[in-house]
């Protein structure tokens, strides 16, 4: 295991910077509109998670490309490589109006949600704005999962980032009315967010453009032509993985707007924990994405024996990363939460939910390193299934049943995610020791 330690680290840590970039965006908008009040953070947070809820299906379809581009580059067919990546192009801009329509369907239903009154009315707006960043977060999602697929990563943890600076300086102007600007309040939040996307795509593209430059008279030119079959094995591959991801993300936005019917002090004590069990969750969810190319790089390769040490090395380190992250939620919870604000009803209903926090960091981060594994040998119908028995049949039901009809309220909510996720963690891992012991064969 340790001989494949060291590149999974090298690819895993500008990928987890990466990650902790994208997440600390929407920490930033939290924090920012703190001084607003309760309403405007559980209405950031419910606005937020409803987009992403969506949007993060159409980026998923994305992820087949790890799998096919690191076992080209794998293979060395770098002409293969930019194919997918034309490919992964087109499909970004053939799905950008789907997932535009669907949010904006979100946004024209938003009143019979049940949401409470302050927090609906903040949270409308700010749905309807972050719409205009559909399409340069998805091809911003195809651009990185090809930069990822060819090891290079550090420019997508630069991209985050500066991107952060750029959200932090939009809300400082648009929140607040600095400059001369008008002072937008969330709506501001919203705007600075967009421009933060489309700062990302074309820092990437720049990126790619210097690659492709750095190869010299090696970089293969490659015509720019469709193919429905590449487009299908796309498409296959990348619908389970999004189906997957999509059903993760969409039971946590559900939790958030299940919230959202609580008082505004749950809610935002809700928003508050969940960016910080999210925050935590990137260092996993990097080493997936780690994992999947290392897993993925292997196959290519042909070296069943080091698709396996791959694949157990990253499982290893997720649980031992994850366990520390846990005995930080416990040590230092109540600091934590001071950082967004210094409402007590908050901090104290958000002390009790970093607690179930800290138990579940270790199924949370191995349900993600597993499905990155089992991602890399091109399983991914099988994570897609998991996650709709384990957060959608299992989790959320619970959730619903401990929060409002047993009365423990946010907290009921937790735990029923915390077991669904207890679940996926526990058969995936079945999933890939069986699929090791075949390779081993």
């Amino acid at each position: 295991m340790l001989s494949e330690l060291k590149p999974l680290l090298k690819i895993a840590g500008p990928i987890v910077l990466a990650e902790i970039g994208w997440m600390a965006m929407g920490i930033v908008d939290t924090i920012m509109v703190g001084p607003l009040g309760p309403a405007a953070i559980s209405a950031a947070g419910v606005g937020s998670s409803l987009f992403f809820a969506i949007a993060i299906f159409g980026m998923g379809l994305m992820l087949g490309l790890d799998a096919l581009v690191s076992q080209a580059y794998g293979a060395q067919r770098t002409e293969e490589c930019l194919r997918w990546l034309h490919h992964g192009v087109a499909l970004a801009l053939g799905v950008t109006p789907a997932v535009m329509a669907i949010t904006w369907g979100l946004y024209l239903t938003i009143d019979w949600w049940g949401l409470h009154p302050d927090i609906r009315a903040l949270a409308a707006p700010y749905l309807r704005i972050t719409i205009t960043g559909t399409l340069p977060l998805l091809l911003y999602a195809s651009f990185r999962r090809y930069l990822q697929g060819l090891h290079v990563v550090r420019p997508i943890m630069a991209a985050l980032i500066s991107a952060n600076l750029v959200n932090a300086a939009g809300n400082w102007v648009l929140i607040y009315g600095h400059l001369g600007m008008p002072a937008l309040g969330v709506e501001g939040a919203a705007w600075a967010t967009v421009v933060a996307r489309v700062y990302m795509a074309a820092f990437l593209v720049i990126a790619i453009v210097r690659v492709h430059h750095g190869r010299g008279a090696a970089h293969p030119h490659v015509p720019l032509a469709l193919d429905v079959a590449r487009m299908t094995r796309l498409v296959r591959l990348g619908f389970p993985a999004a189906s997957q991801i999509a059903l993760e993300v969409g039971v946590f936005a559900a939790s958030t707007t299940l919230a959202g019917r609580l008082d505004p002090a749950a809610s935002a004590a809700h928003q508050i924990s969940l960016n910080l069990a999210s925050l935590a969750f990137m260092v996993p969810l990097g080493l997936a994405s780690s994992a999947a190319v290392r897993v993925g790089h292997a196959v290519g390769a042909g070296d069943p024996v080091r698709t396996i040490r791959a694949g157990w090395t990253a499982l290893a380190t997720a649980a031992a990363i994850t366990s520390l992250m846990g005995i930080a939620f416990l040590l230092w919870r109540a600091p934590m939460l001071r950082a967004f604000t210094q409402d007590a009803g908050v901090i104290d209903i958000g002390v009790g939910l970093l607690v179930i926090a800290a138990a579940f960091q270790l199924v949370d981060g191995t349900q993600a390193v597993a499905t990155g594994v089992l991602r890399g040998i091109g399983e991914t119908r099988m994570p897609m299934y998991m996650n709709v028995i384990g957060h959608w049949m299992l989790g959320l039901p619970a959730g619903y049943v401990l929060c409002f009809v047993l009365g423990w309220g946010v907290r009921g909510l937790w735990f029923g995610l915390a077991t669904g996720l207890s679940f996926a963690a526990v058969t995936l891992t079945a999933v890939w020791a069986r699929r090791a012991r075949q390779m081993a064969k």
